[in-house]
């Protein structure tokens, strides 16, 4: 059996990630530039994380034209969803644990 701090997720651990999915656990979908705003990240920065949460298969990138300009979106996967959720009950063991 792991141990509680086994089980938080490594790919949460940075605060723009965490941010990243905790806006999509609360949205169906949001596009880039919210998420850029709500951050405070740049473009650079955001777009970093969300490739490393895409390849993890956490979260789903819809690219789309809205009349002639380029939107790209973003929404929390099934699997996205269910390893935040482990996340966060880990989280939430380790701070009972700490009491």
């Amino acid at each position: 059996m792991k141990t509680i701090i086994e089980q938080l997720n490594k790919t949460f651990e940075n605060r723009i990630r965490l941010g990243i999915m905790s806006i999509l656990m609360v949205n169906e979908r949001i596009d880039f530039n919210n998420i850029k705003e709500t951050l405070q990240v740049t473009d650079g920065n955001l777009a970093s994380h969300v490739a490393a949460l895409e390849k993890a298969d956490y979260i789903k990138v819809f690219k789309e034209f809205v009349g002639k300009k380029p939107s790209t979106s973003y929404a929390a996967t099934k699997t996205g969803k269910k390893a935040f959720h482990e996340h966060l009950n880990a989280l939430e063991k380790l701070i009972k644990q700490g009491k």
